[in-house]
């Protein structure tokens, strides 16, 4: 029960502290929101009562408090942009942005984490050499450069996945929405054409997350493994003559499990906010062109409604993992 209380202030304290930062970013960007609301062609009149009903002109402890209050309750204002409410616009495009980096945490996963430990357990093998060299290319590669590359060989040449975007025009909007994920949508509702489709379109982009992701988690993975490898219990395992096989997965991958499930929350909360390049190159609907198109439009509403629910996923995450880290490892407590 201590724990649990621990773990909720700390939750309390780090989504006020994100509150403060992103309010104050909304203050100090060089953005008139009272201009970008009435235009340029307001009179002085109109401009003022824009400026009262925004509540700019209360003190600024006020205003914070408002705006806590307005969080809270869901409410981060209009947007400019869509002319909607912002909570609206991010019910639409933040989970799109959610199947897109799930899907590319798993793959980042499945292939990073048995790349990782058996480049430790064949260390200086040709396996190794290759999951060297697959990391490198991805900490290094410019992601939109990949991507321009995915599109013209596998979409443009090839043929083998679909184009940009969540959908052909012949799905577009013909599949329900209950969960805003494409896939899970399309999958209740039993239409495997239209999951076929959506799923030709997400691939490429999903993967190209999935590389960068894999990149990082086979590296960690790795480390973490040799770390494990050059201890003790393990020289013991084998000379008791266990199997290399069960030295390596049932002793060793055990105790690197804890660790391992931190690298994955941050991997997976990296791509929730570093998708903005991918989002952009294959026009994926999601939270990162949401938040990239408001901030060209100087509409801070939207920009500080989508900071908010990436941070305060990221913190979740975290949170995420400190719980499992505890369940996997009761001595961490």
């Amino acid at each position: 029960m201590r724990l649990f209380g621990g773990l909720l202030l700390s939750l309390a304290l780090t989504l006020l502290g994100l509150l403060v930062v992103t309010f104050i970013i909304g203050r100090v960007m060089p953005i008139d929101p009272v201009l970008k609301i009435v235009g340029e062609r307001a009179t002085q009149a109109q401009y003022d009562a824009a400026y009262r009903a925004l509540g700019l002109d209360q003190p600024l402890w006020r205003q914070f408090a408002i705006y806590v209050w307005d969080v809270l309750h869901g409410n981060f204002g209009m947007s400019i942009s869509t002319g909607h409410p912002v909570v609206s616009d991010l019910k639409r495009v933040f989970p799109a942005t959610l199947e897109l980096a799930a899907l590319g945490t798993l793959i980042g996963v499945s292939v990073g984490v048995p790349l990782g430990v058996i480049a430790a357990a064949r260390r200086g093998g040709w396996i190794d050499q290759i999951a060297r060299v697959v990391a490198l290319v991805g900490y290094s590669m410019p992601i939109f450069w990949l991507g321009l590359m995915g599109l013209l060989v596998f979409y443009g040449i090839l043929g083998w996945v679909g184009g940009p975007g969540r959908q052909g025009i012949l799905f577009d909007g013909m599949v329900t929405e209950r969960t805003g994920m494409i896939l899970i949508d399309s999958l209740i509702a039993g239409d495997w054409a239209a999951f076929r489709d959506a799923f030709s379109h997400i691939i490429l982009p999903a993967t190209l997350l999935g590389y960068f992701s894999l990149a990082y988690i086979s590296r960690m993975t790795r480390s973490f493994m040799l770390e494990q490898m050059s201890s003790e219990y393990i020289l013991t395992a084998r000379v008791k003559g266990l199997s290399e096989t069960r030295v390596i997965w049932r002793h060793a991958f055990r105790n690197i499990a804890v660790p391992l499930v931190t690298v994955i929350a941050l991997s997976f909360a990296s791509l929730l906010e570093g998708s903005v390049l991918t989002e952009i190159i294959f026009s994926w609907p999601g939270i990162g062109q949401y938040v990239t198109k408001a901030m060209l439009a100087g509409d801070m509403n939207a920009v500080l409604g989508g900071t908010v629910v990436i941070g305060t996923c990221f913190i979740g995450l975290n949170l995420l993992s400190d719980i499992l880290y505890r369940i996997l490892d009761p001595r961490s407590e």
